[in-house]
């Protein structure tokens, strides 16, 4: 109704393209409200009291827009619209977050939220959108990085250019005070939010062209990808490797794995589609007498430092997967993907792998515990095949800095493609 003409302003809050026709228009609306009859089309009034709301909130009076809002909620709440009730309850917290009423609006994004989660997954989007925002001007920018990329990928995944581009513009704005607060443990040194920004452009393309859901599908779109990603990979520091002979201590790994299923269940959090959590002291031993820069630079050839960061990785759904991506900078010109658990139906058909693109194609990556990969993860576009029925995966992340090479910087480091 009043979508052209409400746009985002430069904090990302909406606010009007033109506010008198806004204004305008908004009033028609509420007269239109008025003038029905009591007790009569109940969901064109909703509707009406909803954009009214919606209205008055980008034109800056948000008790006004509080009042319209409440009664648009409670005609979808009393008619029984469960959809209805979760766009209009992200609205109602907008109003409340431009107001100042931060708790308030926390509560209803996170009712919202859930119930597009567990109702309606394709309102899932939106709430994590309204949410990830809101998060970020209450300053738990991690937060609100990790609901805004489950947004992006949700985005993309519906293919909706307009919608992708707001939840971009929302990240690079998170990216931005991450790198400026120094809060981020993977904050890339040296190039800062413009490094930042380099990776999150570069994902975005990938995945705009490409996706790791449909494997049966990367032949045929993967041509359009070849040159960009021949000029992007040809700056590896290291290609991928598949390491299956390693010989890790078991006990070692079993530590790590019941570990990783602890934090996973007491602290993880959903981030780009897969399940993360801080490693601890089973990863730290394990780091400690395995020697892994030894096991690196054998593999490979760079000679890099003991690993000075690490995170658990977990799949454990049906259908979940990884999209195509770069890591951030500050992971290291070196990534180490070890498998502690991987559970699979012996009859089912597909499984799912860790993969990896380059000039050439495709290259995937069956993990069993105790194998691993080594790649270059700021460089080399890599995910996860969908899982399977009866599917799970836990991995362990390593990053590694090399020892005497000058630090990589964007600038020297093709850019997105227009």
């Amino acid at each position: 109704m009043l979508q052209h003409l409400i746009t985002q302003g430069e904090d990302l809050r909406m606010v009007p393209t033109d506010h008198d026709q806004l204004t305008t228009a908004m009033e028609k609306l509420r007269e239109e409200l008025l003038a029905l009859p009591e007790g009569t089309d109940a969901a064109r009034a909703r509707v009406l009291a909803r954009w009214t709301g919606i209205g008055l909130l980008s034109l800056g009076h948000h008790d006004e827009a509080r009042t319209f809002l409440r009664r648009a909620l409670d005609l979808a709440a009393a008619s029984g619209n469960t959809r209805a009730v979760i766009a209009t309850e992200l609205n109602l917290a907008d109003a409340y977050r431009y107001a100042g009423a931060a708790e308030t609006a926390d509560g209803l994004y996170r009712k919202a939220l859930d119930a597009a989660q567990n109702q309606h997954p394709e309102l899932a989007d939106f709430a994590l959108q309204h949410l990830g925002k809101h998060l970020m001007e209450r300053g738990d920018v991690e937060s609100a990085r990790a609901h805004l990329w489950e947004a992006r990928r949700l985005r993309i995944a519906k293919g909706d250019t307009g919608l992708i581009e707001s939840t971009q513009a929302a990240l690079d704005r998170v990216e931005l005070l991450i790198s400026q607060a120094g809060t981020s443990p993977d904050a890339p040194e040296g190039d800062g939010a413009e490094a930042a920004q380099w990776s999150r452009r570069w994902t975005s393309w990938l995945q705009s062209r490409t996706t790791a859901r449909t494997p049966a599908g990367w032949e045929e779109g993967f041509p359009t990808l070849r040159d960009a990603v021949r000029d992007l990979t040809a700056h590896e520091r290291v290609r991928p490797r598949y390491l299956r002979d390693q010989s890790f201590p078991v006990e070692l790994l079993a530590g790590m794995a019941e570990e990783a299923e602890e934090a996973l269940a007491g602290g993880g959090y959903l981030h780009n589609g897969k399940w993360n959590a801080p490693v601890g002291e089973a990863a730290s031993r394990f780091a400690g007498q395995v020697d892994l820069a030894a096991v690196v630079a054998r593999a490979t050839g760079l000679e890099v430092e003991q690993p000075h960061t690490g995170v658990y990785i977990a799949y454990l759904e049906e259908g979940q997967f990884l999209d195509f991506h770069l890591d951030e900078f500050g992971f290291g010109e070196a990534n180490l993907i070890l498998c502690l658990k991987h559970d699979r139906l012996t009859a089912s058909p597909t499984v799912s792998c860790t993969v990896f693109m380059n000039a050439d194609g495709y290259l995937e990556c069956d993990l069993a515990p105790g194998e691993c990969v080594v790649f270059d993860g700021a460089i080399t576009p890599h995910g996860r095949t969908p899982l399977g029925a009866g599917e799970s995966v836990i991995l362990v992340s390593f990053g590694f800095r090399a020892r005497d090479q000058a630090p990589r910087t964007v600038n020297h480091l093709p850019p997105v493609p227009g």
